[in-house]
């Protein structure tokens, strides 16, 4: 299930995000020093280094906001949020073709962290560079992502993907990971669906008691699924 999600950042955050990593300087680091035996040979970025003082402040605010985002909460169904790490492709820069890995290690708590939902956070203007599409496989093809500055995408992190060569300008971004409530995509997909079909009916005061009976089947099916 990949689900684009609009304006997860407005302005005012975006712009304290923008100019935090732009005074970054020495926390931007090579790209390859997180990256798995998979991922090494074809990774060419830069990353803020994740445990640095601008990357904890960039943290606080995409993790508040991603709190108050209704779409990202059910869609992900989130768990844990693995702390907002932040990259940078120049031009030539590119993230071959991968796969994320199923386990990372927290950099906070040193706790293993299972990958099920990964989302990558646009922070660059669509205009301000060429290339730098985010590509996805899924079962139904290639999905070419690419969106404004605050706006996001989420997708199963056992989906092929990589970051085409950026061509002009720089490409911005910040990703991360969910351990989401439910680790079945097409289970998650289902619940999606559902929630987004109750909301519907809520706003145009359906039947209450098919509404109702709904509602009680998505928590029962959520109850079913859930791992915690």
């Amino acid at each position: 299930m990949l689900i684009a999600i609009p304006k997860v950042l407005d302005a005012t955050q975006l712009d304290a995000v923008r100019q935090l990593l732009e005074q970054a300087g020495p926390a931007w680091v090579d790209g390859r020093i997180t990256a798995g035996y998979q991922g090494a040979g074809v990774k060419f970025n830069q990353q803020i280094d994740e445990r640095s003082q601008v990357a904890q402040q960039c943290q606080e605010i995409i993790l508040s906001a991603l709190e108050r985002h209704p779409r990202f909460i059910s869609a992900a169904l989130p768990n844990l949020v693995y702390p907002p790490m932040f990259n940078r492709y120049g031009e030539g820069m590119t993230f071959g073709a991968h796969v994320d890995g199923s386990v990372r290690i927290h950099p906070h708590n040193g706790r293993k962290f299972r990958t099920d939902v990964s989302a990558t956070l646009f922070l660059s203007p669509a205009s301000s560079y060429d290339g730098g599409e985010l590509q996805i496989d899924d079962t139904y093809g290639s999905h070419s992502v690419r969106l404004e500055a605050g706006d996001m995408v989420i997708y199963p992190s056992t989906s092929l993907h990589q970051v085409t060569p950026v061509t002009r300008g720089v490409r911005t971004a910040c990703f991360f990971w969910v351990q989401s409530l439910v680790r079945d995509d097409g289970q998650r997909s289902m619940l999606f669906d559902m929630d987004n079909a109750i909301q519907k009916l809520n706003q145009t005061n359906a039947d209450e008691i098919a509404r109702r009976t709904l509602i009680g089947c998505y928590h029962n099916l959520l109850r079913q699924w859930s791992d915690t």
